[in-house]
């Protein structure tokens, strides 16, 4: 029987794709909510475009999770998370901190997922 090993960049894919399942849940249940913030972003129309990253978290989480095509997982990942990035840039401004609502979060959030399908 093989022997089971999780390195520390496994776990960090883990971990990376887990982090998606509370922002899956909150889209979901808030789904009007959400519509109407994608919309103040400017990426219209909204339900479409929650509805695709709806689509991309779940590849990205079940690919990070489970280690399926991880790159491709951290790809569909990285494209949420740097339209994260803009919309908060386009709906709170150019700020890099979090007490302002700034992009940084996502940004190193994008850079783990692709540190760690690699």
């Amino acid at each position: 029987m093989p022997e089971f090993t999780l390195t520390p960049i496994d776990l960090l894919r883990i971990l990376c794709g887990l982090w998606f399942l509370p922002h899956l849940v909150g889209k979901i249940r808030n789904f009007e909510k959400a519509t109407k913030t994608f919309e103040a972003a400017g990426l219209k129309p909204g339900k479409p475009s929650i509805v695709l990253t709806i689509v991309l978290e779940v590849l990205a989480a079940v690919g990070m999770v489970f280690n399926i095509h991880p790159r491709w997982a951290a790809a569909c990942a990285v494209a949420v998370l740097l339209g994260a990035a803009y919309a908060v840039v386009r709906i709170n401004g150019p700020r890099w901190r979090w007490q302002l609502m700034g992009p940084e979060y996502p940004i190193f959030w994008a850079l783990a997922c692709i540190v760690s399908a690699f």
